[in-house]
């Protein structure tokens, strides 16, 4: 189980591998896990970082620390880890097929459970979006399309959905700042952004889901 950590040498990322380990059986139930100087060469970190990953996993229920002793896998661990914890260290393609199952649902609900005032909103949020793309600001225009489809997701009646969307959006936002360097993609957008809204605000749930799903495509 040697696994240098290259691609991102951060404390959740420790976790993330020692979970892994645990999950499937690597490490078994009252093992100890290996001393920080065996684990810092293991994952090519320092002391710091090995301490902040093992004080996520026993937060999350999956390690204990004994004292003077050392640092155990639970008897029969059970991660209490938050949403948000995990999706600080969820894969971008993970986030992107989360993304994708959800919009797609959440368009569909809110074109027959939307009142006016969350028309109004999902609206104002369109026009953010195609001005900031317009004026070539990034972030901005990031931020607003994030903030439509989060509209959107409130305005479908479920709350789980807009709850989950919500969690994930702080994750999806640092993504697309790696991946969006302009607007160029969101104005070739924008007129598909715009469908949606007038589908979702006619209610038309099928014309709804299927502007949601040519968004995705793009």
């Amino acid at each position: 189980m040697n696994t240098p950590i290259n691609r991102r040498s951060l404390a959740d990322e420790v976790a993330n591998q020692i979970q892994t380990y645990i999950q499937s059986g690597q490490y078994v139930a009252n093992q100890q896990l290996p001393t920080e100087p065996d684990l810092m060469r293991q994952y090519g970190v320092g002391r710091s970082t090995i301490r902040e990953a093992v004080k996520m996993l026993v937060n999350a229920g999956l390690l204990r620390v004994q004292q003077g002793v050392g640092t155990f896998i639970e008897q029969n661990p059970v991660s209490n880890e938050t949403l948000h914890q995990r999706l600080k260290r969820a894969e971008s393609k993970d986030i992107d097929e989360v993304r994708q199952l959800i919009e797609v649902k959440i368009a569909q609900k809110a074109a027959i459970n939307r009142t006016q005032q969350q028309l109004d909103q999902i609206e104002e949020f369109l026009n953010q979006r195609i001005q900031a793309s317009l004026d070539g600001k990034t972030e901005e225009c990031i931020q607003a399309d994030i903030n439509f489809h989060l509209s959107i997701a409130k305005a479908s009646g479920n709350e789980i959905l807009a709850d989950m969307y919500e969690a994930f959006s702080t994750r999806l936002k640092s993504w697309f700042l790696q991946i969006y360097p302009d607007t160029s993609t969101f104005i070739q957008t924008n007129d598909l952004h715009r469908s949606l809204f007038l589908s979702i605000k006619e209610g038309n749930e099928e014309k709804a889901l299927n502007d949601a799903s040519r968004i995705l495509r793009h």
